[in-house]
């Protein structure tokens, strides 16, 4: 896996085979107690830790981690389907996640976050294998 966190998006790509698909994906960052917690609601993957910095890596490091996973148990389209993406058959847009606001009427963490913390939304490129 290769990835960066430039600024405040991350930038990344992993490699499990031969075709990959780019998607950007919304990426909510906020403070819960003393903890920095980075959230991607289409994926339900957080990171976390006790600064902006170790939050980003720990991100990374979920986001690689759910999708070898899913890869290699060969679920990740019954994954993100169960997520609310629409999977096409089409070679230039073959996976779409949800949107913020579908996921802020189905998604009860994102529900939470919007209702009770200041948070700040960012949108990051992924790179996800062809499901």
């Amino acid at each position: 896996m290769q990835s960066k966190m430039q600024g405040k998006k991350a930038t990344g790509s992993i490699s499990f085979g031969h075709h990959r698909f780019n998607v950007s994906l919304d990426l909510i960052s906020f403070q819960e107690n003393d903890t920095t917690i980075m959230y991607c609601p289409p994926l339900e993957v957080y990171g976390y830790g006790s600064d902006e910095k170790e939050a980003q890596e720990s991100f990374e490091t979920s986001l690689a981690e759910f999708l070898r996973y899913c890869t290699n148990k060969n679920t990740l389209r019954l994954e993100l389907k169960r997520l609310g993406w629409q999977l096409k058959k089409s070679k230039t847009k073959p996976m779409i996640p949800p949107s913020i606001t579908e996921l802020l009427s189905t998604n009860e963490n994102l529900s939470r976050i919007y209702n009770n913390f200041d948070f700040r939304k960012t949108t990051t490129s992924v790179s996800i294998p062809a499901a």
